[in-house]
């Protein structure tokens, strides 16, 4: 399954979860799209919550299904830690969302897109691989000509403040993943274990 390149508000509508973080999506019409509008949503079976828990994480990390799978997968044989958790943590660690959680980028799907295009380094090194795996202590910068990007500049200027897990130097424009984050600094709308459920069935 390829990844979704369209519309990004009809799918917060349809699940029901802002995927910009901002919110704007759901503030006018807090309801599926179509024409049967807010009448649209009827009652889901325990298959269907699952389905919707996996994919509102799916689509807020903008993964297509086999990379969503492969991170389950791998999150599956740390030992520490529940699955559900784990899984989590280790999408939090991509390089695409630790540049949009430093605030280089105001959303999940522009930050993969400055990875992509090649601004994002790592220890100093150029990275473009949206789903490289981020350790903690690793500094994640932008080459010098890419500071200067616009969408760098209002990103950093409309900047509120970023999670506890990451430190950030204004001065140098760079920062990095302090530590792994904890469940309750992640989203506390996602149910991960309708995740596990969903997938223990399936694999």
């Amino acid at each position: 399954m390829s990844r979704y390149t369209g519309p990004s508000w009809k799918i917060s509508r349809r699940l029901g979860i802002s995927l910009s973080g901002t919110g704007k999506e759901l503030a006018r019409r807090p309801y599926a799209p179509g024409q049967h509008g807010p009448n649209s949503r009827g009652k889901k079976s325990e298959y269907g919550l699952q389905m919707a828990e996996k994919q509102k994480l799916r689509n807020m990390f903008g993964m297509n299904e086999r990379q969503f799978v492969n991170t389950f997968v791998k999150a599956g044989k740390i030992r520490e830690g529940k699955h559900g958790v784990n899984f989590m943590i280790l999408l939090e660690q991509r390089l695409d969302n630790v540049v949009y959680q430093l605030g280089l980028a105001t959303t999940r799907r522009q930050a993969r897109q400055l990875v992509n295009h090649g601004h994002v380094m790592v220890d100093g090194k150029r990275v473009d691989i949206p789903s490289y795996h981020v350790e903690v202590g690793q500094v994640i910068s932008l080459r010098e000509k890419s500071q200067n990007l616009t969408i760098v500049k209002e990103a950093l200027e409309s900047a509120v403040g970023r999670p506890a897990y990451v430190t950030f130097d204004d001065a140098k424009i760079e920062g990095s993943l302090s530590r792994l984050p904890e469940r309750e600094e992640l989203s506390q709308e996602i149910d991960e274990a309708f995740i596990v459920e969903f997938y223990n069935k399936k694999l």
